[in-house]
Parts: structure tokens; C-alpha cells; sequence
């Protein structure tokens, strides 16, 4: 099966400063997938899925999403195929009201009245926007406003969504909720990239983790394996989620544990087995 992105000894260097944002990128995701992508501010991870989008252009390599070669297409013509959230949602919406914010996009792709409506419909359902539909997105709180975001992009279903920090400034409930989104988007079928540093997120959905450090792809791999590596962790300055670090001292002490645990619930199921043992 032919990859939903493929990217191919990707570089690219801003003019301003000769500054490499992303040194010789290699990479291929799955339709269906979720991933995370992770490092420092700077480490280019941003500057690497702004690529999928069209917003930057190669200086070097190539960028494919959904068979489309994204140094040769408008960021209008990627709409269609690829989805960016924005962390902020006030850098994203602009219209009167949540209901004119999901129409606004399937709208500017000809699609007929009738077909927008229905897009709207469903991204009301999906998202459980109905009680807010003709309030001003300013009007309603940060987290709502992130969710409005997430549903306008919904509305043009793409294959890929970017969710840039989708749980920043978001309450326990609407945490749950996105973590609860995220797998709903991947059994519609779409591919789902995270860029954040929130790990208990990634530990909790995503199924690769992609680890940038200075410009460079240094780890490829699943969260159980990337949240083991100490060296990758360290270089990094990023730690795992604390119930994974207690694992990681419990199986370094005492040798009971055999695998990394991810979540709170692992952690309780392997506590359990080793109690029956």
C-alpha cells in the first residue's frame, strides 16, 4: 500500500540567517496511523509538518501526501488533503459564528449547498457543537474554541489532520475529549499527526512517535520504545509520563516488570499479574 506521506531527504534551510530547520529527512506514514511528533522548540518538528501543508517548500528533497508532490500544488489545493490545527485557535477562526466557521471551508471548494450542510451536519454531530452553533467563537471558552477549530478543519475531510498542541489550555474533561477525538478521526479512517509535548497524550494514542533533535530525525519508533531510550530522552530534555519513569525504575530494581508500561491501567494489569504470580 502506497504510504498517505512520504518524504524524501527532505532540507529545508530559511534564507534569513542560512538557518537548516531540517536536515536530511527521511520518512513514510501509514493511512490509518497516529503519530506523534516530538522535541525542544527549534528541534524543526514544526518546520517538518508545515511541509505536509505546502506552507514551506523544500530546498532540498521531496514532500508527497496523498500522491500529491507539495512543492507543486497551492496550500488551497492541499486543503482538501491535509488539515492543520492550530495551537491557537484565535490564529485560526474568524468568522461571526461556529456554524458560519464550519460552512466557511467546504464552501470555498465549490462543493454544492446541499453537500456543505451535510459536512456541517456532520461536524456537529462528531464534535457535539450543537448548543453553540450560532454563538461567536469568541464568545465561547478557549477549550470549546480549540474543538470549533479541530471541526472546521473536519468539515473539509482531509486524510491527514495536524493537531499542533491539541491539548494545550484544555481542561481534564476536553483532554479526555480530544484523546477520545483523535481516536475517532483514525476509525474514519484518517491519519492523525500530534505535535506536542504532551506525552501522556501520545503514551495514551498514538501508535509511532517521530523524535526530532537539531534539525535531524533521530528516532522513529513506537512510544513504548522511544519513552525506554534514556540517551533519547535526555538529549531531548523531554520526559516520559511519571507512571512510565516509575515502570522504568521498577524494572531496573526489582526486574518484575517485563515491558515499559504507557498508562495508569497498564500499570494496575501488570501489578495485578504479579500479585498472581
Amino acid at each position: 500500500m502506497e504510504p498517505i506521506v512520504k518524504v524524501e531527504n527532505l532540507w529545508h534551510i530559511y534564507p534569513t540567517g542560512n538557518v537548516t530547520a531540517v536536515r536530511d529527512v527521511s520518512l513514510e506514514i501509514n493511512k490509518g496511523e497516529i503519530l506523534g511528533v516530538i522535541g525542544q522548540n527549534g528541534s524543526g518538528k514544526t518546520t517538518l509538518v508545515k511541509h505536509f501543508i505546502g506552507l514551506l517548500k523544500p530546498t532540498k528533497g521531496k514532500v508527497f501526501v496523498s500522491g500529491l508532490d507539495t512543492s507543486k500544488h497551492l496550500i488551497q489545493q492541499m486543503a482538501v488533503k491535509v488539515g492543520y490545527v492550530y495551537q491557537n485557535p484565535n490564529h485560526q477562526l474568524f468568522a461571526r459564528t461556529v456554524r458560519d466557521e464550519l460552512r466557511f471551508g467546504p464552501k470555498n471548494i465549490g462543493l454544492t449547498e446541499e453537500e456543505v450542510e451535510e459536512r456541517v451536519a456532520q461536524a456537529i454531530e462528531f464534535f457535539d457543537l450543537k448548543n453553540i452553533l450560532d454563538v461567536h467563537p469568541y464568545r465561547i471558552s478557549f477549550p470549546l474554541r480549540k474543538l470549533v477549530g479541530m471541526a472546521s478543519v473536519y468539515t473539509m475531510r482531509p486524510d491527514v489532520f495536524i493537531l499542533d498542541e491539541p491539548t494545550t489550555g484544555q481542561d481534564n474533561i476536553t483532554t479526555q475529549t480530544v484523546y477520545h477525538l483523535i481516536r475517532k478521526l483514525r476509525d474514519e479512517g484518517a491519519t492523525v499527526l500530534c505535535v506536542a509535548h504532551d506525552m501522556i497524550l501520545l503514551a495514551e494514542t498514538v501508535d509511532r512517535m517521530l523524535v526530532m533533535r537539531n534539525s535531524e530525525l533521530i528516532m522513529d519508533a513506537t512510544p513504548r520504545e522511544v519513552f525506554s531510550d534514556y540517551e533519547i530522552m535526555s538529549s531531548t530534555h523531554l520526559t516520559p509520563p511519571q507512571i512510565t519513569t516509575l515502570s522504568l525504575k521498577l524494572k531496573e530494581k526489582y526486574q518484575k516488570l517485563d515491558q515499559t508500561v504507557l498508562t495508569i491501567d497498564e500499570m494496575v494489569d501488570k501489578v495485578k499479574n504479579l500479585s498472581n504470580k
